[in-house]
């Protein structure tokens, strides 16, 4: 089977599962974060590994799986919401390292990369359960749609790329990164991001969430995900690099690991959060008024 073909089946097992639990919310959702969190986790340590790190991979990837978990069980009203389990993270992880790698086992390291792995992976994906309960998301169609929009931007923005940096091609954007990527394919991905942004907010959001952006609020949001979707992609491939492996894992046939897969999504889903509490705006159907 060639590489293209696996690629297509699974994504076509992997999207309509991954697009179910996000409807159904929840405990559904919370555990497709915590282990998706887990996975990644682990993929970061072992790149982090590779580069001659010595993360606490066990305590790192526990924490990874329960943050979401602790997300689902503050919209429960289980928990009080804060800033407290971000806090705990680094302590317990300091407090561990004192016995599990001693002044000699370059405690400082150690800590510093278990942290990072639980900050890069669980606490952006906690973001999807977030957003599946954003404040604008009134109803379980318009909850999905918070979280599906900017996923399917990110895909937007990294088509875009592909096909004007394969058309285009030219200078490279960050040759000693990311050799393949160029200025036109970064330029392709804006533009393409910013269209499926304007098509989206027609096509779905207006129709069947009752939410908008103006025309400005259009461009800003196409335009910021896209760059925090190319940031986020780099950023890997950076990690990667330093470590010397090609892929971040084998979990998926032809696409690699969860970090591979997600790379982009980590930094598009909390920024996505912000930027709907400032563009959003209820759609003027919803009150009887014509299109923006």
């Amino acid at each position: 089977m060639s590489e293209l073909s696996r690629r297509v089946l699974v994504a076509i097992v992997a999207a309509p599962v991954a697009l179910g639990l996000i409807w159904l919310g929840g405990a559904p959702l919370a555990a497709l974060a915590a282990s998706l969190s887990a996975i990644a986790s682990w993929e970061f340590y072992r790149i982090a590994r590779a580069a001659g790190h010595a993360p606490l991979v066990p305590l790192g990837v526990g924490i990874a799986a329960i943050l979401p978990l602790v997300v689902h069980a503050v919209q429960l009203g289980l928990v009080q919401p804060g800033v407290a389990p971000i806090v705990l993270v680094p302590l317990v992880v300091m407090g561990a390292t004192l016995w599990a790698r001693g002044a000699d086992g370059r405690p400082l390291g150690a800590a510093s990369s278990t942290v990072l792995g639980v900050l890069y992976t669980a606490a952006p994906l906690s973001f999807a359960y977030a957003l599946r309960y954003h404040r604008f998301a009134i109803g379980d169609m318009a909850g999905a749609l918070m979280v599906i929009v900017p996923v399917v931007l990110t895909w937007a923005s990294d088509t875009g790329a592909y096909f004007s940096g394969r058309l285009i091609g030219g200078r490279k954007l960050m040759p000693t990164v990311s050799p393949g990527k160029t200025v036109a394919g970064a330029i392709g991905a804006v533009v393409a991001t910013v269209l499926a942004t304007w098509a989206l907010t027609r096509g779905v959001l207006m129709p069947q969430a009752q939410l908008a952006f103006t025309p400005l609020g259009t461009l800003l949001f196409g335009v910021i995900v896209s760059v925090v979707a190319q940031i986020g992609d780099l950023v890997e491939s950076l990690l990667k690099r330093e470590a010397g492996v090609k892929d971040s894992g084998t979990l998926f046939p032809g696409h690699g690991g969860v970090l591979d897969r997600l790379d982009s999504v980590f930094f598009v889903l909390p920024v996505a959060w912000v930027l709907y509490d400032l563009l959003l705006i209820p759609a003027p159907s919803a009150f009887g008024g014509g299109a923006p």
